[in-house]
């Protein structure tokens, strides 16, 4: 389980909420004045957790005016880039005499260098922050600066690839142990240089473990999407990124499973998550076993009990006591 950090306003009286709020912004990110117009009694949470060198933390709020001027550029600057996934509300982004709307799944980026303002539009706020050390990504600074306030999309690509992982990693915090934490945070950091790069067209740039790691990436989340395709085979997956098998499964090598072994055990981990699922209670294991691209019931019964030394309708019922 990774070492998380929780607040919640409401665990303060509601006179000392917003002034909490924004000394654990302060420190999260970088000093900031904020505004709102629910600071009498404002609700927000926030988890702090660190990956490596890169920091995640999942928020939700009301309404807010994010103001970073210049002075409090000069108090304190801990030189980190900024990464905001919106998943829900938006606002203005301002700086440097540019303005951009943001809205659920774009990216809003900035660093701590250059003042800014943000205007939150009325009503609630979920996003996941990212920061990262400047000097931890592979591109060189005054490239990634480019790049700073560009309109970014986590809807499809690569952005779609990084949205995809700060919620799963956001979302499951439990099962990831502690010595998981620094390979993470160097995925992370892979995939932000890589959203980056292709926002410069630099891809030629990334290093080339970075691309490695980041084409490694790709084809894991295009096999998670496809887990009901009974047709999902190696072969397959080599033919829609256009390399050859041989080229497939020594990428897979370095991520110390085969390809047909990581598509199993996603389609086992997607069944298992079905079977716990208590708003589908009533759906026959079996259409379970289909839907997750297993071809025979027998077959996902005796591979499932393989794995979590448990039939799959024993497992069911434990989880739904």
């Amino acid at each position: 389980m990774l070492d998380v950090k929780v607040f919640n306003s409401i665990d303060l009286p509601a006179a000392d909420r917003f002034d909490a709020w924004q000394q654990l912004l302060g420190q999260t990110h970088a000093p900031v004045h904020l505004t709102s117009e629910s600071a009498d009694d404002y609700r927000a949470t926030l988890r702090q957790f660190t990956l490596g060198a890169a920091m995640l933390w999942p928020a939700a709020y009301p309404h807010l005016t994010w103001h970073r001027p210049v002075r409090l550029v000069r108090q304190s600057d801990p030189e980190s880039c900024h990464l905001t996934l919106v998943l829900r509300g938006g606002g203005v982004a301002q700086w440097d005499r540019s303005e951009r709307a943001l809205g659920p799944y774009d990216f809003h980026t900035n660093h701590t260098s250059v003042p800014y303002v943000i205007h939150c539009h009325p009503g609630q706020h979920e996003i996941i922050g990212v920061e990262l050390p400047r000097t931890s990504l592979g591109l060189p600074w005054s490239r990634v600066q480019q790049v700073i306030g560009q309109g970014l999309s986590a809807r499809d690509g690569i952005g779609l690839l990084l949205a995809q992982f700060l919620i799963q990693v956001s979302h499951d915090t439990d099962n990831y142990a502690p010595a998981e934490a620094p390979r993470l945070g160097q995925v992370l950091t892979d995939l932000v240089t890589g959203l980056f790069a292709r926002a410069l067209d630099a891809d030629d740039r990334l290093s080339p473990e970075t691309r490695t790691r980041t084409k490694i990436l790709e084809m894991q989340a295009f096999i998670r999407r496809n887990l009901g395709d009974v047709h999902l085979t190696p072969g397959a997956v080599a033919a829609q990124h256009h390399i050859s098998r041989s080229h497939l499964h020594r990428l897979f090598q370095t991520e110390g499973a085969t390809v047909s072994a990581y598509i199993r055990a996603q389609r086992l981990a997607a069944a298992r998550r079905a079977l716990a699922d208590a708003s589908t209670p009533a759906e026959p294991i079996h259409a379970i076993a289909a839907r997750c691209g297993f071809k025979d019931h027998a077959t996902f019964t005796r591979s499932f009990r393989a794995a979590y030394g448990i039939t799959p309708r024993d497992y069911r019922q434990a989880a739904h006591l």
